[in-house]
């Protein structure tokens, strides 16, 4: 029989193989309706997330497979997905919307960087077809962008190890206060801050900037407030 796991494929219970965290490695692994995975499963995220690998023990058998994937997830606001909605009400008591969202712990939503929130759209909205970015002009700035974090120092924003955050993400005087000030108002933790710096560094390199000011640190605390991730 085969058992289906977000982490392994297990055949006869004993040899280990890649599971949907490793077959989404150097890709996107997308999580719909994120709290109605089982407890387990969100916390073990907590590893590869971390550390871009992912061990998996078996009786006679331990195997550690890559998991270097971009996690993108989904949730409702509340368990009947009203609340907050400007033209229907929510059903739910607030005991059941802090129930369900503390299926999502801290320490898992310490390490996810941007959390933003979706508004319903009216119908005015969506059949009006407002002017935007293309596609494609998106996708130069962002190319721009990786041209110059690898020209910098030769890997994505978000492999700078902890050690060279501190020189390459450093924030002009205005951004360093700002993030100061973060720190103590919403008790950011020491991981979320070097996030933040690594968000702030890339908003920087998206608008072509020499270094991470008050607006880009702004921005990049924003996206950690939603769900009140710490």
């Amino acid at each position: 029989m085969c058992e289906i796991s977000i982490f392994s494929v297990s055949y006869s219970g004993s040899i280990p193989q890649p599971g949907e965290v490793s077959l989404a490695h150097h890709g996107v692994l997308f999580l719909d309706e994120l709290p109605e995975f089982d407890r387990r499963v969100l916390e073990s995220l907590r590893e590869p997330l971390e550390t871009g690998t992912v061990s998996v023990a078996r009786t006679r058998r331990r195997a550690e497979f890559p998991a270097r994937f971009q996690l993108v997830a989904a949730m409702n606001p509340c368990p009947c997905g009203y609340a907050g909605h400007p033209a229907k009400s929510c059903t739910c008591s607030a005991h059941q919307i802090a129930r369900y969202r503390s299926r999502l712990s801290g320490p898992l939503l310490d390490r996810i960087d941007l959390t933003i929130e979706v508004p319903a759209v009216s119908f005015a909205e969506i059949s009006t077809r407002a002017a935007g970015e293309s596609s494609a002009t998106v996708r130069e700035r962002v190319v721009a962008a990786r041209a110059r974090q690898m020209a910098r120092q030769g890997v994505p924003n978000a492999r700078l190890e902890a050690g060279r955050v501190e020189s390459l993400c450093a924030p002009d005087a205005a951004g360093a206060a700002l993030l100061e000030a973060a720190m103590q108002r919403l008790n950011l933790s020491g991981r979320a801050y070097h996030r933040v710096l690594r968000v702030a560094r890339t908003l920087a390199d998206l608008s072509g900037d020499e270094r991470p000011g008050a607006t880009h640190m702004a921005e990049a605390i924003q996206y950690r407030r939603g769900l009140g991730a710490s």
